[in-house]
């Protein structure tokens, strides 16, 4: 029922606004005013919209509570929807939405409301890499003689009949 109320009221304040506004300042610069504060909210939703998501992302890699950066991104979406309705009132609640502090106290007000029954937090591996894919299977054998050293990579080795390359040739193949 309240909502009712605020979708009844919401409009009669914002023309009592444009009248009292446009009365003050002029029809021009209250009309200026109203496209500026479109054009912000604008500018916040395209801004802020993708700053909020990265910052989700990375809640979500290190495995932290995403509702923080999820929250402030959502109230700043609300911010730059109010900037882009036409209205005094409607502009100065998103404005607020702009503050991080007013953003907290109000994220403190909705935390008070709410009641979390359960979160539920793990890992997701990538589609296309499988179980234990960083896990390597290997044999090893521990030698106690140093290794051998090996020939600088321009000097050809011995053969495995150990002749030597044939004249001439690179060192890289043999025949």
């Amino acid at each position: 029922m309240w909502l009712l109320w605020i979708f009844v009221a919401l409009p009669i304040v914002e023309i009592a606004l444009f009248i009292q506004v446009g009365g003050l300042i002029g029809v021009w610069a209250t009309l200026a005013l109203v496209v500026l504060a479109a054009l912000l909210g604008m500018a916040v939703i395209r801004s802020q919209g993708a700053h909020a998501w990265i910052e989700a992302q990375r809640s979500l890699a290190q495995l932290r509570d995403p509702s923080r950066p999820l929250a402030h991104g959502m109230m700043l979406m609300v911010a730059g929807a109010l900037l882009i309705v036409p209205g005094f009132f409607t502009d100065a609640v998103g404005l607020l939405l702009l503050i991080r502090p007013v953003r907290d106290l109000v994220m403190r007000q909705a935390g008070r409301r709410m009641r979390v029954r359960s979160v539920h937090m793990r890992a997701r591996r990538e589609a296309h890499r499988p179980p234990y894919a960083d896990v390597i299977d290997a044999d090893f054998v521990v030698e106690d003689t140093p290794p051998r050293q090996r020939p600088p990579l321009d000097l050809p080795e011995e053969g495995p009949d150990d002749r030597p390359a044939r004249p001439g040739g690179s060192g890289w193949t043999r025949h």
